[in-house]
């Protein structure tokens, strides 16, 4: 009989729930991370037993855990030691929790500001990963959806990150955060083509790229929005 997990984040750590196919009685470990926000969880659809966490703490700042044994263990995959010492001030250290925004190097034009709720541009800043997306294919490539919103990617497993600019390039000066903050909270790999990928921002909208994260454009053709200045504007719902 087939076995069914469901992965957890929620505000006071992780939760790992099993269950056989029938789904009457159900097994739970956790919490992991206990006291700390876990905005996402992710198992990779290559190997059962890696998954992804998003950790996050407005103290301590963002952690990304990785786990190769199912849940079991967890460790900071970039992190000497794999492990964050309990009570350490500022932001962890490790490469695997180093988002640092690319302005330009991919894109050939500034990506230093984004619009901000008065209208003025503000410069872009992380906080914090919305959203964990392992690749279909290969268990040590994911993708990392972040606020201020943009699309990072780790082939090694979580241990370093570098932006996919081009998403941002493609009128990223004109996005603006909703009330909940401009995050990149969705991404959609297409299992018929690799190199096309769907994300979603809010409050700008949803993109598509088709060659694998260079180019973007937006898909909102069709929504209309009362709250903007221009009701159907392709960006900003």
């Amino acid at each position: 009989m087939s076995s069914v997990r469901v992965l957890v984040g929620t505000r006071k750590g992780a939760f790992i729930l099993t269950a056989d196919g029938k789904r009457q009685k159900w097994g739970v470990s956790g919490p992991h991370f206990g006291g700390w926000e876990v905005y996402h969880m992710k198992g990779s659809s290559v190997d059962s037993n890696r998954l992804y966490a998003s950790q996050t703490s407005t103290w301590f700042g963002q952690v990304i855990q990785r786990s190769d044994d199912g849940g079991k263990s967890w460790y900071l995959p970039g992190t000497p030691g794999g492990k964050q010492p309990i009570g350490e001030m500022g932001m962890p250290a490790g490469e695997s929790n180093k988002f640092v925004y690319d302005d330009s190097a991919e894109t050939g034009k500034p990506l230093t500001t984004h619009q901000h709720y008065d209208g003025t541009q503000k410069p872009w800043k992380f906080t914090r990963v919305w959203h964990l997306e392992p690749s279909l294919t290969d268990p040590n490539t994911v993708y990392a959806g972040v606020e201020d919103a943009a699309l990072f990617r780790s082939t090694n497993g979580g241990q370093t990150w570098h932006e996919l600019a081009g998403l941002r390039a493609a009128e990223g000066e004109k996005w603006s955060p909703g009330a909940g903050g401009m995050g990149l909270h969705t991404i959609l790999l297409d299992p018929t083509n690799p190199k096309r990928m769907y994300i979603a921002i809010s409050s700008a909208g949803a993109f598509r790229t088709d060659d694998g994260g260079k180019n973007w454009k937006p898909i909102n053709k069709g929504l209309q929005s009362q709250y903007i200045p221009d009701p159907t504007a392709e960006i900003g719902h």
